[in-house]
């Protein structure tokens, strides 16, 4: 039986974003929510395309409750998000009443090679940044010796 293909369609206000990505080819990196467990991937990944809508009581009336655009990251407390107005809004889980994935950008975490290089290379950098800041900082390296 042939697996059936849909196509991801972007709404109007993600084109220019996805355009701005090297239009990447989204139906590559869609959801696989049905078969093999080991060959699922699903959930929100770095530079997906969403739509967040705030909780009422979090903004000024009359205001959009809606804020659109692609997820730069994701912390314990925060989003970090570029919205189609070019700028980068940080909004707090709390004030979160639903998100949509319009689409995904890159595979999943385990399957993508670049960010995962990325983040090794990352490491090493800031690895080698604490060992200059702890040789440069004052009674050099005795850390390890007992007070």
């Amino acid at each position: 039986m042939a697996k059936k293909q849909q196509k991801v369609q972007l709404p109007e206000w993600a084109l220019p974003m996805w355009k701005d990505m090297g239009s990447p080819d989204l139906d590559e990196v869609a959801d696989v929510v049905n078969g093999d467990l080991l060959k699922r991937r699903h959930g929100l990944r770095r530079d997906d395309f969403i739509e967040i809508l705030l909780d009422a009581r979090s903004i000024v009336e009359g205001s959009d409750p809606w804020i659109r655009g692609r997820l730069l990251s994701s912390g314990k407390s925060s989003l970090e998000i570029l919205c189609d107005d070019g700028r980068t809004h940080f909004v707090a889980r709390e004030t979160i009443a639903r998100i949509l994935l319009t689409a995904h950008t890159r595979p999943a975490y385990i399957d993508d090679k670049d960010l995962l290089a990325f983040e090794r290379a990352d490491m090493k950098r800031r690895s080698s940044l604490h060992e200059k800041v702890e040789k440069e900082s004052k009674g050099s390296d005795d850390s390890h010796l007992w007070g």
